[in-house]
């Protein structure tokens, strides 16, 4: 019989998620049939596998060594584990704590990878993780740490990534309700020199991956807002900018702001393709500048080089 007790990281999920991690090589059917006959039990009583995990509850696993040794994976490598122990960590850290690693992502890198051959900021900072020991491989059966937030590949700026289960059910649901403030600042065409909000509805083709920005609710659209403020005249057709992003759909600030008249310099999607040559840029001036939570806390990440040529 294995006796298991729940940690923070393991709380609050279901019970049955939590077996399918346990028991990685036991078929779902296999589980539920032994949660049936009590051979799996939660604080010694029958479970049916929906029941919520709390720190302090005790799993009983009653098999032999040899059952749970072969449903459990037993001393077998994790192929993942090790391959990403072998990522390059260069991070730029704004903020760690036990809970949350706060990284200034640069332009030119994917927030999580797209393909096999990607490497992204998430297999980056979980290979932070594990080459300084924050990370067992025991740990990451149970739970992968993952970025809670996405940048588009040329957007720079703050990722907010989370080491265990409870951080990232609390990041995600601030960034879903929005109690979190992300300010962004970039460079856009034209001269600004009013702070305003705007609407609009954003619809999004996935067979381009471009949207298409409205000024009434269509079919598949979705409302959007959009906020800014001039902080910098640049030029006479630049103007450096402080955007709040109160709604967050794909390529809003990117869209909206074009959808205006000021698209973003350097941004070849929405942009202006001709000033974007002549400057000889490659992707969006665009920066997730500031994040503040509910309590107060704020973190800002500096502005990256490409920023100061024109500042």
């Amino acid at each position: 019989m294995k006796e298991l007790k729940i940690k923070e990281n393991d709380s609050n999920q279901r019970f049955d998620k939590y077996l399918k991690r346990i028991l990685s090589e036991a078929s779902t059917s296999f589980i539920y049939k032994m949660l049936r006959k009590k051979n799996i039990t939660l604080n010694d009583k029958k479970a049916d596998g929906s029941e919520k995990l709390n720190i302090g509850d005790v799993v009983k696993i009653w098999f032999s060594d040899e059952t749970f040794e072969k449903m459990s994976g037993g001393q077998k490598k994790d192929p993942l584990y090790k391959s990403l122990k072998s990522v390059p960590f260069d991070i730029n850290i704004i903020h760690e704590d036990q809970d949350m690693i706060i990284i200034n992502k640069p332009s030119g890198i994917k927030s999580q990878k797209d393909s096999d051959d990607d490497v992204s900021i998430n297999e980056m900072a979980i290979s932070y993780m594990i080459n300084n020991g924050q990370l067992s491989e025991e740990s990451f059966k149970h739970f992968h740490p993952s970025i809670c937030n996405r940048l588009d590949r040329n957007t720079s700026g703050l990722i907010l990534f989370a080491k265990n289960l409870p951080c990232a059910q609390r990041l995600g649901q601030a960034l879903k309700e929005r109690s979190c403030t992300k300010m962004y600042r970039a460079i856009v065409l034209g001269n600004i020199d009013k702070s305003q909000k705007i609407d609009g509805y954003l619809s999004k083709d996935e067979a381009t991956n471009k949207v298409t920005i409205h000024d009434k609710p269509t079919k598949d659209s979705k409302p959007i807002k959009t906020a800014y403020r001039p902080l910098k005249k640049l030029s006479d057709d630049m103007t450096l900018i402080e955007i709040h992003l109160i709604t967050g759909r794909t390529h809003q600030i990117r869209a909206h702001l074009a959808s205006i008249g000021h698209p973003i310099l350097g941004d070849n999607k929405y942009g202006n393709t001709i000033i974007n040559k002549k400057h000889k840029i490659k992707g969006q001036l665009l920066h997730a500048y500031s994040i503040e939570f509910e309590d107060g806390e704020k973190y800002v990440a500096d502005l990256p080089g490409e920023f100061n040529v024109y500042i």
